[in-house]
């Protein structure tokens, strides 16, 4: 197993609608993660930044690199795309961290 993290950034006055959003993630689209061997996956919120800070546990790296080209994830980020900083491709602009300390 591994972990990743990463930032992404929330359009201003856009909180409560990024947490409706998951609240009420597609049953499909979390099937779709679990199916690409991800798990433990959580999101935070910096509210005065609007800075999301991702971090999600997965199983092989090589795996995620279908993710982009799963119809249900690209029909995830046009439904997003309207609240988040994204790419031209509607997916959220994403800067992957790297971890320094971990302390299971």
């Amino acid at each position: 197993m591994a972990r990743r993290g990463f930032v992404m950034k929330l359009r201003p006055n856009f909180a409560v609608e990024y947490r409706h959003r998951h609240d009420e993630i597609w049953p499909e689209l979390a099937a779709l993660l679990k199916n690409y061997g991800i798990s433990d996956y959580s999101i935070f919120l910096q509210e005065e930044t609007n800075t999301l800070f991702g971090v999600m546990t997965f199983v092989d790296v090589k795996l995620l690199d279908g993710l982009p080209d799963e119809p249900i994830m690209k029909k995830w980020w046009a439904y997003m795309q309207d609240i988040m900083e994204t790419n031209p491709d509607n997916s959220p602009i994403s800067v992957t961290l790297e971890e320094v300390f971990h302390l299971p």
